[in-house]
């Protein structure tokens, strides 16, 4: 998932700018497009590309019947936002709106460019799936999930430009980005480890694995770093944490390095995993429920909380496919979910959902063949198939073909959508835009 690259021109508030200074429509019409556009399970358009030949569902109410009338009479009253509706409410209301929706509408008046660029409102702003992030040719970029506009965030990261040459993205827990960043593109055996949030800009430099050894006082430095976990999560967004398994040249370890963005410091524990335990990498890793789950290379997933005090190993789900290829973990809905394309089998995919997370019981959700999905006949399918996403608020997931194009999947009523046909949409990461700061050791 790592890629280097050259780092790209642009403002870092530019993506916001654009977006707010497009001719929008009224706020009220913008809420019935958003709400026509209203996918199962949650999904807006805001965070889903029009439909494919598959026909929408007819338009329901709007989710707030009242604001619709509320917003023509503000418009007929010069366009005093907060001429029709208490400041509360109002703020209540805009709150739950989605940050596009939110740069849009600064554009009906003054008082709406200055109530919609409240900081407090945008933190609020719910966020979900917005976008990816994805090497194209070598540089990296962003798309956003509807396809259209420019994009919600500048992918150059130019908050860092004055201290860093390039770097390559590790990681992405949700909203933020775990990177290896180089004050030199000619001295790539230099470089630091910065997590960052490119909406806010707030970046921090994680220091070296160092700790002191508990017998004879001594400080110990480890490296080099074979595996490194990203942990945030967007209902608590004043921290996030790191995970470091202390590996051995055989990918095995006894200790695991935690670091808090709250402390600045790291932790060095006792690993109670059991001392073969071997991690699949990078991008096979979860946090959710302040706990970090990874894969590993014996159909188990691991866990540790942020402390690393409870340390658990899960089995993968007993009908799992006697495949060649990996299976994939991740979340939606506060749930922890596992899929798998056996490749070895026409392209089946298999969806599984752990509903039962204390007693470690899968359910298989949904199986379907991704040829079919693809339109293509399934024993003349010679393409590679990876799933790059699942949707967190809704059973949405997202498949490429690697070649052609990329599609998202909803398993309730399984309609298919295309959402890019690039050849260069390429090592895809997804992307949850947060507008709140963690807090630091220095706050």
């Amino acid at each position: 998932m790592a890629q280097g690259h050259l780092p790209a021109t642009g403002d870092p508030d530019r993506a916001e700018e654009a977006a707010s200074l497009s001719p929008p429509p009224s706020p009220a019409s913008e809420m019935k497009h958003e709400h026509a556009a209203s996918l199962p399970g949650g999904c807006s358009e805001q965070d889903h590309s029009p439909p494919a030949g598959n026909r929408g569902r007819g338009e329901d109410a709007p989710p707030f019947p009242s604001i619709e009338v509320a917003f023509k009479k503000m418009q007929e009253q010069d366009q005093q936002p907060l001429g029709s509706i208490p400041e509360g409410p109002l703020v209540e209301i805009l709150s739950r709106v989605p940050y596009r929706s939110l740069c849009r509408f600064k554009c009906v008046s003054k008082p709406w460019l200055a109530l919609c660029s409240d900081p407090e409102i945008r933190k609020l702003s719910p966020q979900t799936l917005s976008g990816f992030f994805y090497n194209d040719r070598g540089r990296f970029s962003f798309r956003n999930l509807s396809g259209r506009g420019p994009p919600l965030v500048d992918p150059s990261l130019p908050f860092w430009r004055e201290i860093y040459d390039c770097y390559a993205v590790e990681q992405c827990s949700s909203s933020l980005l775990l990177c290896r960043c180089f004050e030199s593109r000619h001295q790539e055996e230099e470089y630091d480890y910065v997590v960052c949030n490119p909406m806010t800009g707030q970046w921090t430099v994680l220091p070296p694995v160092v700790w002191q050894d508990q017998e004879d006082g001594d400080f110990v430095y480890f490296e080099p770093i074979m595996d490194i976990f990203l942990g945030f999560d967007p209902a608590v967004p004043s921290s996030f944490v790191v995970f470091v398994p202390l590996t051995n040249c055989f990918c095995e370890f006894t200790q695991m390095a935690i670091y808090s963005s709250e402390t600045g410091e790291w932790t060095v524990v006792q690993s109670e995993w059991g001392y073969k335990t071997i991690l699949v990498g990078n991008s096979e890793c979860v946090f959710f429920n302040d706990t970090m789950h990874l894969s590993t290379h014996y159909r188990t997933i691991v866990t540790v909380d942020t402390e690393g005090k409870v340390w658990r190993e899960i089995n993968m789900p007993d009908d799992l496919p006697s495949s060649s290829d990996l299976p994939s973990i991740g979340q939606s809905q506060g749930r922890l979910f596992m899929w798998q394309i056996d490749t070895d089998h026409d392209c089946q995919l298999y969806v599984w959902v752990l509903e039962d997370y204390v007693g470690s019981n899968w359910t298989l959700k949904h199986n379907a063949n991704v040829s079919e999905l693809f339109g293509r006949q399934r024993r003349e399918d010679e393409l590679s198939y990876t799933v790059i996403a699942l949707h967190p608020d809704c059973n949405l997931i997202f498949i490429s073909d690697d070649e052609e194009k990329t599609v998202s999947y909803d398993m309730d009523n399984q309609e298919v959508h295309v959402i890019c046909t690039d050849r260069e949409f390429q090592e895809v990461i997804p992307y949850a835009p947060c507008f709140a700061e963690w807090s630091s050791e220095d706050d």
